[in-house]
């Protein structure tokens, strides 16, 4: 995805509206890799830092309350709703209006629970306010510090391998997806704990579900 951030901001040329576009359309597709491949414009004075950080921001809460969205359009597909009896529907959907922006600020950090934590808080009809902060608030933190940290490695990769420092920061991409991916693989019993309320035990539902 680096490569393609990349190939979507030389088209944008010298436009801060193109390659803001550009970035808001490269976080759709891999949201680590347009990161990765704005800092690295960045430090080529290719894209200022301000279009650069607002344009992340801005396409990755997008890209949040999509996945939200999406989940509000399963709700209202009948076959789907039944997959989840209706009185643990209510009793989640209570317990996640409770826990929503902790349930949703901590799913930020983990890799590969992000969407269905997300699209779970707009099947059960979430807070869309407290899920819109939550979001915000995480992107603003976790954004911020990939952006920085990739600043960082970019300058040694242009100290270390001038006109590799792509392939590095390919390299530098692949290390972050795999160290996401073996997060969320150590967390996903807690985190599957923590977005259940309490009460239905986890073998299946209780009798007053049935």
């Amino acid at each position: 995805m680096d490569l393609t951030a990349s190939h979507l901001l030389r088209e944008a040329g010298q436009s801060p509206v193109l390659q803001g576009l550009a970035i808001v359309a490269g976080t759709f597709i891999l949201e680590d890799g347009a990161t990765v491949a704005s800092a690295m414009a960045v430090q080529d004075h290719h894209v200022a830092l301000p279009v650069a950080l607002v344009s992340l921001y801005l396409g990755i809460v997008l890209g949040d309350i999509g996945l939200y969205g999406l989940g509000r359009l399963a709700a209202a597909v009948p076959w789907a709703k039944r997959l989840i009896p209706e009185q643990r529907q209510f009793r989640t959907r209570d317990w996640l209006n409770k826990h929503v922006f902790k349930v949703v600020f901590v799913a930020r950090f983990l890799p590969g629970v992000r969407l269905p934590t997300y699209t779970t808080c707009g099947f059960l009809h979430a807070s869309f306010t407290r899920f819109v902060l939550a979001a915000t608030g995480a992107t603003l933190i976790w954004t911020s510090l990939l952006f920085g940290l990739s600043i960082k490695v970019g300058d040694a990769l242009m100290t270390h391998l001038g006109a590799w420092r792509w392939v590095g920061a390919a390299v530098f991409l692949v290390i972050i997806i795999l160290a996401g991916r073996f997060a969320a693989h150590a967390a996903k019993a807690s985190q599957a704990h923590s977005l259940s309320p309490a009460g239905p035990s986890p073998a299946g539902p209780s009798q007053s579900d049935t």
